[in-house]
Parts: structure tokens; C-alpha cells; sequence
């Protein structure tokens, strides 16, 4: 691809990114880190809900080549390639509406990516700013010299550029799965790790958006105005509110670990079902081909590293392959209401955890009406990728219940342990 390519498609990244750069940056609230990476969250969670959009209307193969269009950064200047396509195939792989789908998600994700590197770039400014401070010699008499190592302490903190720069090289892998979705056209395996790389992406910036939060908090309960911290804000986090007992936390912590886990592999089998075009093997329930366990070809259905439709040897894929992806999807979809209704339950009245409870104990329900909703209206867009987004929704709700019963668990830790030396 042309060097000036490339450049068209940088800037188109950049303009992208520029409007939430500016609501982050014309932003009343103080703590604009916070805001950036919590405005990510929400185009994230666009982009996935777009992106299953992208593959349910077929048009990831739109742009037959990658990063651009025929080689040219945008489908107008694709136009007549795109075109010509299309009339040799009206409803193939490309056309003009299949175009312009995969590229507006090409031009989100480049978005997204800017604004991590944005991150990125503010958390090794900070950190660095705070060595700085942390290294100053005392001048100005202990009093001063102490808060200044307190406030570094804090911005240490506040801005520990780990998560930035692991969620940097994340997304760089999650845009080369998006390539290579295209240069291997489809292949099963290869489409359904860009789904899981991008809930997970999902997932890591959900993780950070509370971590800041809790940073937000506690400074503002330490007296210190977030973007100036003047105290190391931990201890002040320990106080934030009452919490449950440590026995109760404990049971909270590991529920929500298991039920994250059965959302990670019923994830992984609903991006098989999809990728390999399998959501209408069964067009009944609780039956399947008019019985409870119907032939299924289990060996074909789940050998990971073959074309899309063909079998490891190039022949077609049997239907009982795709009963069989279906199938599995299908009775995993209990195991996952379980284990997270189950931790809902347990979290429900929970201080903290009483609205992310709910949260979840709705997804599931949706998720239930708009996955069997999607078998008897015989797989309607509208609908597929409704379940698709509440996949991604309960991404965003476990996260945020496992970062809350992790933060709560080590807090009552913290809080038990002086007590045991009092003792």
C-alpha cells in the first residue's frame, strides 16, 4: 500500500479520535483521565455491537485487502473497483454497503486506538512527573519534602502506566487478528479470537475505568483535588463505605471469577456458532431435529483450523457439524445462567454490588428471550445483534462485579488485619 495511503489513513484515525478528545478535553469534570478512559468503554462497547454488525450482514470481506480498500484509503476513492465488483456479483462478498460497513469499523478501531495511545502517553508523563518529585532534594524542611513524596506516592497511583501500556500492545494484537480475518477470508478460528480479543479489550478497559474510579474516590475522600493529589490516598480508600463481612466477600469473589470464566468460554463457542454461520442448525427448542440430542458430527464441528464451511480435508462441512456448534452453544448458555445468576443473587443486596446485581439478572433474561428469539424469528438482524451487544453488556457488568468483590475483599483484608495484631 502507498505511503500516502497509509497517511489518509491516519488522519481518518485521528479525526475520529478528535471528538471524544474534545469531550474528555472541554469536560467540567476534573478528573479528565478518568473521563478518556471511560468514554474508550463506551466506543468499545460501540465498536464490538458495530463489529457484530460487520459480520452478521457479511461484510467483513467488503475491503477485500487490508488496511484499505483496494488499496486506496476510503471506499469513494474505491468506488469504481467497488463497483465493478459488485456487478459481477450483486450480493457477494463486496459491494457498496458491505464496503462501507467494514470500513467505518476499520475507522472506529483505528479511533480507539488513538485514544489509547492517548492514555498511554498521559500515564508515562505522570509517572515520570512523579519520580521527578519523588527524587527533588529537601528543601524547603521536612513538612514540605513530605508532602511532595506523598503527593508523587499518590500521582504513582493515580497514573501506574502498566495498564496503559498492556492494553496499548492488546489492541495492537486485536488489529492484527482484524487483518488477518481478511487476508485468510473468514476463517473460522481467526474470526472468532478478533471477537474474544475484542470482549477482552472490553473487559481491560472496563478493569481500568473502575480502578480509576476508585482513585477518584479516594482522593476526593483524602481532601485532594484529583488532578493534584497531596497524600497517598490507600489508607482513604480502606473507608470508603461499609462492606460485607470477609467470609461473604470470599464467596462473592469466587462466583464471579467462575461466572467471568463460563462468559469466556460461552463467548468463545458463540463466536464458532456465528463465524461458522451455524445459529440456524436448530430451529426449535427445547428440541433440536425434532429430538433432545440430535445427530451431531462433533469432530468436524470442532476441529479449530480449517477454511469457512470445509472440513480439515477441503470437503464441505456436514450440517450435523454445524447441529453440533450449535448444540453445545445452546446447553452452555445454562451453565453461564447459573454461575451469574447465582453471584447476582448472592450480590444482591450488597452495598456496592446491589445495581450491578440487577444489571446482570436483566442481561440474562435478554439474553435468554433474544437468543431463543433468534431461532423462532429464524435469525432476523435486529435481533442477533441485540444478542450480540448483550453478550458484550454482560462483558461489562462481570467486570465490574469482579473488580468491585476483588476491591472490597482486599479492603476488609486490610481492615481485619490490624485487628488480629490487637488481639
Amino acid at each position: 500500500m502507498h505511503s500516502t495511503t497509509l497517511a489518509q489513513m491516519a488522519v481518518t484515525g485521528l479525526l475520529v479520535a478528535l471528538l471524544p478528545l474534545s469531550m474528555v478535553w472541554v469536560s467540567s469534570d476534573e478528573n479528565k483521565y478518568r473521563k478518556l478512559v471511560w468514554i474508550s468503554v463506551f466506543l468499545t462497547f460501540d465498536l464490538i455491537v458495530f463489529g457484530a454488525f460487520t459480520r452478521l450482514t457479511d461484510s467483513g470481506l467488503g475491503c477485500p485487502d487490508w488496511p484499505g480498500c483496494y488499496g486506496l484509503a476510503n471506499p469513494f476513492l474505491a468506488h469504481a473497483e467497488i463497483t465493478a465488483a459488485e456487478a459481477l456479483q450483486p450480493t457477494g462478498p463486496v459491494t457498496v454497503f458491505k464496503a462501507w460497513v467494514e470500513m467505518i469499523h476499520r475507522y472506529l478501531a483505528m479511533g480507539i486506538g488513538v485514544l489509547i495511545v492517548a492514555m498511554m502517553a498521559v500515564a508515562l508523563l505522570q509517572s515520570r512527573k512523579a519520580r521527578r518529585l519523588a527524587a527533588q532534594p529537601a528543601q524547603q524542611g521536612a513538612a514540605a519534602t513530605a508532602a511532595a513524596v506523598a503527593n508523587a506516592a499518590a500521582m504513582r497511583w493515580a497514573y501506574a502506566p502498566g495498564l496503559p501500556v498492556a492494553l496499548f500492545f492488546f489492541v495492537c494484537l486485536q488489529g492484527a487478528f482484524g487483518a488477518w480475518t481478511v487476508t485468510l477470508k473468514l476463517q473460522p478460528v481467526i474470526v472468532t479470537m478478533h471477537l474474544l480479543l475484542g470482549m477482552g479489550l472490553l473487559a481491560m478497559l472496563v478493569w481500568f475505568g473502575c480502578r480509576q474510579d476508585t482513585v477518584h474516590h479516594a482522593l476526593l475522600a483524602a481532601g485532594a483535588a484529583p488532578q493534584q493529589p497531596s497524600m497517598p490516598p490507600r489508607r482513604a480508600a480502606a473507608h470508603a463505605g461499609p462492606i460485607a463481612p470477609l467470609p461473604v466477600l470470599r464467596t462473592i469473589r469466587w462466583l464471579a471469577l467462575a461466572a467471568a470464566a463460563a462468559l469466556l468460554a460461552q463467548l468463545a463457542l458463540g463466536g464458532w456458532v456465528s463465524t461458522n454461520y451455524a445459529t440456524l442448525a436448530c430451529t426449535e427448542f427445547p428440541l433440536c431435529a425434532g429430538k433432545l440430542v440430535p445427530e451431531m458430527d462433533f469432530e468436524h464441528g470442532f476441529h479449530l483450523w480449517r477454511e469457512l464451511g470445509k472440513t480439515a480435508a477441503g470437503h464441505y462441512l456436514p450440517f450435523s457439524a454445524l447441529t453440533a456448534i450449535h448444540w453445545v452453544h445452546r446447553n452452555f448458555a445454562f451453565v453461564v445462567l447459573l454461575l451469574a445468576g447465582y453471584a447476582a443473587w448472592r450480590a444482591w443486596n450488597l452495598a456496592g454490588m446491589t445495581r450491578l446485581a440487577r444489571g446482570i439478572a436483566a442481561v440474562l433474561a435478554l439474553q435468554m428471550a433474544s437468543g431463543l428469539s433468534t431461532i423462532y424469528f429464524s435469525f432476523p438482524l435486529a435481533i442477533a445483534v441485540l444478542h450480540n451487544a448483550g453478550a458484550a453488556l454482560l462483558v461489562l457488568l462481570l467486570t465490574m462485579l469482579n473488580y468491585r468483590a476483588k476491591h472490597q475483599y482486599d479492603t476488609a483484608q486490610q481492615g481485619a488485619a490490624p485487628a488480629r495484631h490487637r488481639q
